[in-house]
């Protein structure tokens, strides 16, 4: 089944604690995570690059998490896909996407389940992740703008992020970022 544990996070009602249950994604789950991706992002999110980057490859199963809430309903999700970059094809995390259930945003979820994840692809040997997102965001969880890193069009570049999980992780990784299909 993967990791298990439990977060207590900040509710928005008088200051309640919400508990969360982490654990890698099921087959199970898929519907349910679908879903809450259709319910936090706008409509027309699979035609993406992004997206174009995950067809026919399998995510990453022991990054991609759900949270469960106190009642057992899923309350966030993240996945992982992987890439490779340039002509070196340097191996890579692409990351995403990532959503909490509005009634669970502001409760600090989306961070856990960053922080989780990622940690767990250190330990995993992994040395880089990807996405395209709002560096404001995900600069707290290490992600910068990486101008050697591209996405194929149409991406904003300013929005192509890249985190280093080990010391030299990104050292002379660039190019084009591309669909993993070696397996």
């Amino acid at each position: 089944m993967g990791i298990v544990c439990t977060f207590a996070g900040v509710s928005g009602h008088k200051g309640a604690r919400a508990m969360f249950q982490l654990s890698e994604e099921s087959k199970t789950d898929e519907y349910e995570v679908e879903t809450l991706f259709d319910l936090t992002f706008a409509p027309g999110r699979e035609a993406l690059s992004s997206y174009r980057l995950r067809e026919g490859v399998l995510k990453i199963s022991a990054l991609s998490l759900v949270a469960r809430d106190e009642f057992g309903s899923l309350a966030g999700a993240i996945r992982f896909w992987p890439v490779v970059i340039g002509k070196a094809a340097d191996t890579a995390l692409l990351l995403g996407p990532i959503a909490v259930h509005p009634t669970h945003q502001g409760e600090g979820l989306g961070g856990l389940l960053m922080a989780e994840s990622l940690d767990k692809a250190r330990g995993l040997g992994w040395q880089r992740a990807v996405l395209v997102g709002d560096e404001p965001y995900y600069s707290r969880f290490g992600f910068q703008i990486c101008p050697d890193i591209r996405f194929p069009p149409p991406t904003n570049p300013m929005r192509v992020l890249a985190h280093a999980l080990t010391q030299r992780g990104l050292n002379g990784v660039r190019g084009l970022v591309r669909r993993d299909e070696s397996g």
